[in-house]
């Protein structure tokens, strides 16, 4: 399913005449579904930690300059040596001023700045930094991208919850009952988020 598709996807269930083309189109409900399918996109992405959305990067000295494409850490030592030992995670400036100047044979991270800052410097050294990309969209030839630039732009979670995304946003702003729509993209959502982890 391409952006295009799963815009009329949603066309048929609102009843609207379907697009020949979305993106780029002077069409103001064109230009509604596709600003709606980021939203819903964006949203669907943060919301969990998709296998094809999971990349490791590998630091060769600190600071380590964290990929164009970092959203976040996955959860649950998502740094660790070369060595496998796990970084333990510093979240706060004034905790990374102390410990930055001590001597510690636990290595420590702090990020900031769009860096990550390792203690003893030495750790940083062919560690690996697990992370979540932002990039959810496969834009053809080009690779992965956090936004629509085609219409037939496909996306690298299921498909399906673009199309029910959109629904209950397209309803809400028309001030339509959307309430229904909603539970059903959650309740789908929630299956889906399951099944990628591969449980039950």
């Amino acid at each position: 399913m391409t952006l295009l598709s799963a815009v009329n996807r949603v066309c048929d269930i609102v009843s609207l005449s379907p697009f020949d083309s979305v993106y780029g189109s002077d069409e103001p409900n064109a230009q509604t579904m596709v600003a709606m399918a980021q939203e819903a996109g964006d949203e669907i992405a943060r919301r969990a930690d998709w296998q094809k959305l999971l990349k490791a990067h590998t630091a060769a000295a600190s600071p380590v300059t964290l990929p164009d494409d970092f959203q976040r850490l996955t959860p649950g030592g998502p740094v660790r040596t070369a060595a496998g030992v796990f970084v333990r995670p510093v979240t706060n400036s004034g905790q990374w001023a102390v410990i930055a100047r001590i001597s510690a044979a636990q290595p420590y991270f702090f990020i900031r700045g769009g860096q990550a800052l390792f203690s003893p410097a030495s750790a940083a050294a062919s560690a690996v930094i697990d992370y979540v990309s932002k990039n959810w969209i496969l834009h053809d030839p080009d690779g992965p991208q956090d936004a629509f630039s085609a219409d037939d732009d496909t996306t690298l979670f299921p498909e399906r919850l673009l199309v029910k995304g959109i629904v209950w946003r397209w309803k809400r702003q028309k001030g339509l009952a959307y309430e229904d729509n909603l539970a059903e993209f959650e309740a789908d959502l929630a299956q889906e988020i399951n099944a990628d982890r591969g449980a039950q």
